[in-house]
């Protein structure tokens, strides 16, 4: 996949896992993007630890383990930035 190919599925992919995280309103497009495309590559990571492929094309699956990564990445960085 080229690296264009990366950011675009990374913006999905971190778009909507920052609109299932509830950080939508808390996030700009280049954070979405970033978190994303480091979600992408722990998805990947984490799916196969599990015998799954990761992140192969621009298709549905890898868009599925991308918003996987993605939510790992908000979920960790919830945790770090939350206000007590």
């Amino acid at each position: 996949m080229g690296i264009l190919s990366w950011i675009v599925l990374g913006g999905i992919a971190g778009w909507l896992a920052s609109i299932v995280t509830k950080r939508n309103d808390r996030m700009g497009c280049i954070t979405n993007i970033i978190a994303g495309v480091v979600g992408a590559a722990v998805g990947g990571w984490v799916f196969s630890l599990f015998g799954g492929t990761g992140v192969t094309g621009f298709n549905l699956p890898s868009l599925l383990v991308a918003f996987v990564g993605a939510v790992i990445v908000l979920a960790v960085i919830n945790l770090i930035t939350r206000k007590k």
